[in-house]
């Protein structure tokens, strides 16, 4: 009896536990499904609530650059926008949006001041900088005070900071310039090593972007074609700097050869050396930093901070304004951002189909009179390239005028597509050129044969196995291929020949893959004139005779769902904002690691998406 008055005793304690677990489970289920769907109730009211926060009387616009500046933005899941708000900050920054920004602050009363935080910014590549630079230095005309702040400056963040009417550096923090290099990993021992036969069809001596497979070093010939364009974009920067900064020529030089002695004669000191040399005015730690911000642009609501308007909520309450009645006449903007492929691509990648489909758009719209395809890519498939090409060349003959303004890079199979425009602009530090063409097939009989795996068969033909990578391919089968690299090259000379009033033999001569800078382009005929996107759109307004115009962007068009989404991710964006759920900042190492890892990758598989794997594509194009 008293075993049993026990065990009824413990089986009602075990019960009181569990029934005490499961409500405290309902509970907190209850409550994480009441958090969300507030969280969902604050994103929609943001969404659709017309309670809209007006800007400031008075206040600094703020810029904070974060990753990589871009021409176009790549596509991303809008769902897994909004399941990662708050925990990171943005992979890419668009580059118009900070320039579009700056262009209406330049005349806006209520923004009496700019502020460049750097900390976030990855990089871009100096023509980016260099456009967003000129917008700075444009919007200081309107006496307005430029102040650039950071804890540290990269060499890219520096550039950028250069073109401020102040720069505040951090005592504990440093500058680090390097100057720039043209580095990449190289492969023969390692394929030697794994017994891969790497077989590599090219025209032109310097086609570098085959190297990799062929050799443990860089030849001496593309040494000597990238150190003309490096030392050109180096001295591009130098010189940009010393100007801003009113520094004497040879400063910047002077600072990098001689960093270790000179860091030295500062005990050390990264922060007193920049200040020393120049490079920056103050060494403010933020208590002194947000005193000096404060008295510029005065305090917040909050009294917490000096008073300031991001970029992005600044752009969203110009939207809001009424537009003025616009022009019939459109110009349109294309952008052709990224790697090209064959098919179906997202935005960030250029496909053959999808953008085609983008130019079909500017030719079935009545009202569009000119076309700018703004070209930002290392090219691709020559397959793809052709495709679009032909595309455009149809835009053409529908009697549109079409001008290329080439942004930091438009080499190989982006210069293929650009070849035949009726005017092309590039900036002076544009990479472009690249014109050649390459094709890259690995097989593997060597290694699997290690393994002890072999394979034998018949064919009906010599180049019946020329599919498999796991046998030695045939005599014939690279022949066809050297041929087919060889005709893609006279294709390639003949089209650029016709686009820029030469001939072949002329085109071959400047050609053989070889990289030039948009300023030696102008010289040797490749591009028409130097200027940016805008100097660009004027000049398609003046082929097509328009005085007055509207531009209009042409993008893909996205399903319901994908806008719906889209809009629930910025929602979700400022609700994760004033919960307080900010992005912390992440290294600047992650978006260097991956552009290395991208590269690596490009460089050592044959892509499906490339049909034929033949490539028109500037590997060698790439700045450290």
């Amino acid at each position: 009896m008293t075993g049993s008055k026990k065990d009824k005793k413990q089986k009602g304690f075990f019960r009181k536990i569990f029934s005490f677990i499961s409500t405290t489970v309902k509970f907190l289920r209850t409550a994480i499904s009441l958090i969300v769907l507030l969280f969902m109730i604050s994103i929609i009211a943001s969404l659709f609530g017309g309670n809209v926060k007006p800007l400031p009387e008075k206040a600094f616009l703020r810029l904070i650059p974060s990753g990589m500046l871009v021409e176009q933005l790549s596509y991303a899941d809008p769902l897994s926008q909004i399941i990662g708000q708050g925990a990171q900050r943005p992979a890419e920054t668009l580059v118009s949006d900070l320039t579009d920004a700056l262009k209406i602050a330049k005349t806006d009363p209520r923004i009496t001041g700019l502020v460049l935080e750097l900390d976030f910014l990855a990089g871009g590549g100096i023509s980016k900088l260099k456009t967003i630079g000129d917008a700075i230095n444009d919007f200081k005309e309107s006496d307005k005070p430029v102040i650039a702040i950071g804890n540290n400056f990269s060499q890219e963040q520096y550039f950028l900071a250069s073109f401020a009417d102040e720069i505040h550096l951090n005592p504990m923090g440093t500058i680090v310039l390097s100057g720039y290099g043209n580095y990449q990993p190289f492969f023969k021992e390692a394929l030697d090593k794994l017994k891969i036969n790497f077989h590599v069809f090219r025209v032109g001596e310097y086609k570098d972007a085959v190297e990799p497979f062929v050799r443990n070093d860089m030849s001496p010939a593309a040494k000597a074609q990238a150190s003309l364009w490096l030392n050109e974009l180096w001295q591009a920067y130098s010189s940009g700097v010393e100007n801003n900064r009113q520094l004497p020529t040879g400063s910047v030089d002077h600072y990098v050869h001689n960093i270790a002695q000179n860091l030295k004669l500062a005990s050390g000191n990264g922060a007193q050396l920049a200040l020393q040399h120049g490079l920056v005015d103050h060494l403010s730690p933020q208590p002194a930093l947000r005193q000096r911000l404060v008295s510029m642009a005065g305090l917040n609501e909050k009294r917490e901070d000096y008073s300031h308007i991001d970029v992005q909520e600044y752009l969203f309450h110009q939207t809001l304004q009424l537009s003025e009645t616009l022009s019939k006449d459109k110009i349109a903007l294309v952008v052709a951002k990224g790697t090209i492929y064959d098919g179906e691509q997202p935005e960030g990648d250029i496909g053959s189909k999808s953008f085609s489909e983008l130019i079909a758009k500017v030719r079935k719209n009545k009202d569009i009179r000119a076309l700018v395809l703004r070209i930002d890519s290392p090219g691709g498939s020559a397959f793809a390239s052709e495709v679009i090409r032909r595309e455009i060349e149809q835009i053409q003959k529908s009697g549109i005028p079409v001008v290329v303004s080439m942004g930091a890079l438009a080499a190989s199979g982006g210069y293929w597509i650009a070849a035949g425009a009726d005017q092309i602009w590039a900036l002076p530090t544009t990479i472009t050129g690249s014109i050649g063409v390459f094709g890259v097939i690995p097989t593997f009989e060597n290694t699997l044969a290690a393994l002890g795996i072999h394979n034998d068969g018949i064919g009906t033909s010599p180049i019946a196995d020329i599919y498999h990578l796991d046998r030695p391919m045939s005599p014939q089968a690279k022949q066809l291929i050297q041929l087919s690299v060889n005709n893609i090259y006279q294709q390639f000379l003949d089209l650029v020949a016709n686009g820029r009033n030469s001939t072949p033999a002329q085109i071959h001569q400047i050609a053989q893959g070889r990289v030039w800078t948009g300023r030696k382009a102008k010289e040797l005929g490749l591009v028409d004139e130097l200027g940016d996107l805008d100097e660009a759109i004027a000049a398609a307004a003046t082929l097509a005779e328009l005085d007055d115009y509207e531009l209009i962007d042409i993008k893909p068009t996205l399903t319901f769902q994908q806008q719906l989404l889209k809009k629930l991710s910025r929602g979700a964006q400022k609700t994760a904002e004033k919960l307080g759920l900010k992005a912390e900042q992440s290294g600047l190492l992650k978006p260097a690691l991956k552009q290395y890892a991208e590269r690596v990758l490009s460089q050592t598989y044959t892509d499906t998406r490339a049909p034929g794997h033949l490539y028109l594509q500037c590997w060698e194009c790439r700045v450290d």
